[in-house]
């Protein structure tokens, strides 16, 4: 299901700093992993990283309920899989996402560490998956880092198995 939603407000001009922030790098380098047609071959970053910036009223005007399409999943995908890289980045050991969503938009995703679980999000309206800003979507990449070296710190036997 296309949304037919202009994803490009609140999009960061080229030269803004954020894009050599290392999550946006991150997000960048899985973006276009998950990329298998080419699309985003030879484009800016501002337009690659467009899709993942979505107003309150471009929310607003999408259904309540609603089926998430490809390329807003490989987004959710690109998400988790970049706040593994950067999980494992910092605690040296691998990260792994597992990205379970149905039909409908709803369900979950981990990140495990070893035997751990570091990150554990439930997924909600994925079709409305998005943030306000580049800014916003690195902040919130931020905490769940956090978060994640969090429970690796305080649980590393079970991190390391």
């Amino acid at each position: 299901m296309s949304t037919g939603v202009a994803l490009v407000s609140g999009i960061e001009p080229a030269d803004s700093p954020i894009y050599a922030t290392e999550f946006i790098r991150e997000m960048l380098r899985q973006t276009r992993a998950l990329d298998s047609y080419g699309r985003w071959d030879g484009k800016p970053a501002s337009s690659i990283l467009a899709g993942y910036v979505v107003s309150k009223a471009q929310k607003r005007a999408l259904p309540t309920v609603g089926d998430p399409d490809e390329p807003t999943l490989a987004r959710v995908r690109a998400f988790h899989n970049a706040l593994a890289v950067l999980i494992e980045k910092e605690c040296g050991q691998m990260a792994v996402p597992f990205l379970q969503v149905t039909h409908e938009g709803f369900g979950r995703a981990l990140i495990t560490v070893g035997k751990l679980v570091a990150v554990d999000r439930t997924l909600r309206d994925v079709h409305r998956f998005g943030f306000e800003s580049l800014r916003q979507m690195k902040s919130e990449a931020d905490k769940h880092v956090a978060a994640a070296l969090g429970v690796i710190g305080r649980f590393p036997e079970v991190a390391g198995l």
